[in-house]
C-alpha cells in the first residue's frame, strides 16, 4: 500500500512463514528476528481484506459470508523498507462454541505471540458487544494495539469511526481495506507500535526441505501437524473441511528442521469448486508448487475414494515426490488389512514406487518413521544416474528384449541421457516409434535398476530419423513421453 491508500507493499517472501521450530511455542510463522503483528476481529469485519492490502495481493482466502478464515495463518510483508510477520486470524467472539471456540482460541494465540496487535472494526455497524470484549482482552494483554475502523469508503463516512474511541484504545484509524483507502496511515500506525528487529540475524536452520500434507477432508493432516509440531499448530475440527488457508510449521523430526505446511481437504477438482473452496484449492495446488516432496493422508479405517485417486495424482502431475501415510492405523483390525492390502493392489498398483508409512496422528504411532520416507523419497528425486552406466544397462535390456516390429521394421533404441532431476527426467533416442507397452517396460526395469523410490520418473522418447540420401541432415522427434506412475 501506498499513503492514502494507492498501492501496496509487495509481499517479500512465501505465503506462510515458519511457525516456533519443533513445537518451541514460537509465535506461529514467524522468522526469527523478525516482529509480528496479529491481525484480530470478529468474523467479517474484513481482516483478511486488509491482510490481502498489506501483502499487496491476494494471499488470503476472503469470501463474503464470515468465518472464512479460521486457523492463524502468516505471511512476510515489507513496508517502508522494514519486513514483519503478519498473522491472519479468524473471527472472535465472545461465549462461542463448537468450532467458533477453536477459531477463537486461535486467535488468543496469535495475540499472545505477537509483538503488536491489528484490531479490525467495522466503523459503520459500530462497536458491537463483541467488539467491547475483544478490546477489554487486548487492554488486559499489554501489548500495543492499532485500532482500525474499516469500511470507511468516502470522507463523508469518517464520522462513523469517532465513536469507536468508546473501545478505549486511542484514535481509531479510518481505512477502506477493500479501495485501499487510508492503508498508508494504518500501516505507518502499525510500523510505530511494532520493535525494531535486532540488528544481528538469530541462527535459524537454513533452508529446511519443504514438505505440503495432502489429502482429501477429514483424513487428520491437521492432527499429524500438531503431533509432529509438539503444539496446537493447526485447528483441529470433526467438521470436514476445517482448514482453508495452508498452515506452515517448522518441526524437528528425525534430527533434521523440515518446514511442514498443512493444506485445506480437496473436495473435488479446482474448477468444479466455488467460493471458499475454490480459493483453497488455488492455494493447495500453491504449495504443492512450491513443496519439493508431498505427503498425501489416507483413511486407513475406510476404502480408497476418488478423492485420494485425485490428490496422488495431483503429486505426480506437479512432479514432487511422494511419501503415502495411511493414518488412523490405531482403528485397524486384521481384516481391514487385507482389505486394504487388496485395495493398494487394485487401486494404487501405479505409485508402487512410493514410499508408504502407517501412522496415527492420533496415538502418534510411527510418525518417527515419515523422516527416513521423506529423505529416501527427496533423494531418489534428486537422484543422478552416470551417462556411461545409463547406456550400458540400456544397451544389456534392449539385447536381451529388443523392441517389437512396426509395419514390419524393428525400431533400434540408439542411446539414452538424463534430462534433469527434481524429478528425474530420461530421454530415450530410436530409429522408430517405440510402442506403449515396451515403453512401460523399460520405465520397469528402469526402476528395478536404479531405484527412484518415492520420487516420479519422466521417461520421453525421441525419435532420430537416418539422413536422407540427397545429404540432409538427419530429423528429430519426440514420441511417447511419460512420467512414471
Amino acid at each position: 500500500m501506498s499513503t492514502g491508500g494507492s498501492g501496496g507493499p509487495a509481499g517479500t517472501g512465501e505465503p506462510g512463514g515458519p511457525a516456533g521450530t519443533g513445537g518451541s511455542g514460537g509465535p506461529a510463522g514467524t522468522l526469527a528476528g523478525q516482529p509480528v503483528l496479529a491481525v484480530v476481529g470478529r468474523p467479517n469485519v474484513g481482516k483478511s481484506t486488509l491482510v490481502n492490502r498489506v501483502l499487496g495481493r491476494r494471499l488470503a482466502v476472503v469470501e463474503d459470508v464470515p468465518g472464512v478464515t479460521r486457523d492463524r495463518v502468516a505471511y512476510d510483508a515489507e513496508w517502508r523498507g522494514r519486513q514483519f510477520t503478519v498473522v491472519d486470524t479468524g473471527g472472535w467472539a465472545r461465549q462461542a462454541s463448537g468450532l467458533a471456540a477453536k477459531v477463537a482460541e486461535q486467535a488468543a494465540l496469535a495475540v499472545e505471540s505477537a509483538d503488536a496487535v491489528l484490531f479490525v472494526v467495522d466503523a459503520i455497524v459500530g462497536a458491537t458487544a463483541d467488539d467491547r470484549a475483544v478490546a477489554r482482552v487486548l487492554q488486559r494483554s499489554g501489548k500495543p494495539v492499532v485500532l482500525a475502523a474499516n469500511k470507511i469508503d468516502d470522507e463523508r463516512q469518517e464520522p462513523e469511526a469517532g465513536e469507536l474511541w468508546s473501545l478505549g484504545l486511542g484514535e481509531p484509524l479510518p481505512v477502506s481495506a477493500i479501495h485501499g483507502r487510508g492503508s498508508g496511515e494504518v500501516l505507518d500506525a502499525v510500523l510505530a507500535a511494532l520493535p525494531e528487529a535486532p540488528a544481528e540475524p538469530l541462527d535459524v536452520p537454513a533452508g529446511p526441505r519443504r514438505v505440503a500434507l495432502l489429502g482429501r477432508p477429514n483424513v487428520g493432516k491437521s492432527s499429524l501437524l500438531n503431533r509432529l509440531a509438539g503444539q496446537e499448530r493447526a485447528l483441529v475440527h470433526e467438521v470436514a473441511g476445517t482448514t482453508r488457508d495452508p498452515v506452515d510449521s517448522l518441526v524437528i523430526l528425525g534430527g533434521e528442521t523440515w518446514r511442514f505446511v498443512d493444506t485445506a481437504g480437496l473436495r473435488r477438482k479446482v474448477r468444479e469448486a466455488s467460493g471458499a473452496e475454490y480459493y483453497s484449492s488455488l492455494r493447495t495446488a500453491r504449495a504443492l508448487a512450491d513443496a519439493e516432496v508431498a505427503i498425501v493422508l489416507l483413511d486407513a479405517a475406510e476404502p480408497l475414494t476418488e478423492q485420494d485417486q485425485r490428490v496422488i495424482t495431483m503429486v505426480i502431475e506437479a512432479g514432487r515426490a511422494l511419501v503415502l501415510a495411511f493414518n488412523k492405523w490405531d482403528l485397524v483390525d486384521a481384516d481391514r488389512r487385507l482389505q486394504l492390502d487388496r485395495e493398494i493392489d487394485r487401486d494404487l498398483l501405479r505409485v508402487g514406487w512410493a514410499q508408504r508409512v502407517n501412522v496415527s496422528a492420533r496415538t502418534g504411532r510411527a510418525v518417527d518413521k515419515l523422516a527416513p520416507a521423506l529423505r529416501t523419497a527427496l533423494d531418489s528425486w534428486e537422484a543422478r544416474v552416470p551417462t556411461a552406466r545409463l547406456n550400458t544397462w540400456l544397451s544389456a535390456v534392449v539385447a536381451a528384449t529388443p523392441p517389437p516390429s512396426r509395419g514390419g521394421r524393428a525400431p533400434k533404441v540408439l542411446f539414452a541421457t538424463q534430462a534433469g532431476t527434481r524429478p528425474p527426467r530420461f530421454v530415450l533416442f530410436a530409429t522408430g516409434f517405440l510402442e506403449a507397452g515396451y515403453r512401460r517396460f523399460l520405465e520397469r526395469r528402469l526402476r528395478e535398476e536404479f531405484g527412484f523410490a518415492g520420487s516420479p520418473v519422466d521417461v520421453a522418447v525421441r525419435v532420430r530419423e537416418k539422413a536422407r540420401r540427397s545429404g540432409g541432415q538427419a530429423r528429430h522427434g519426440t514420441a511417447g513421453g511419460r512420467r512414471l506412475g
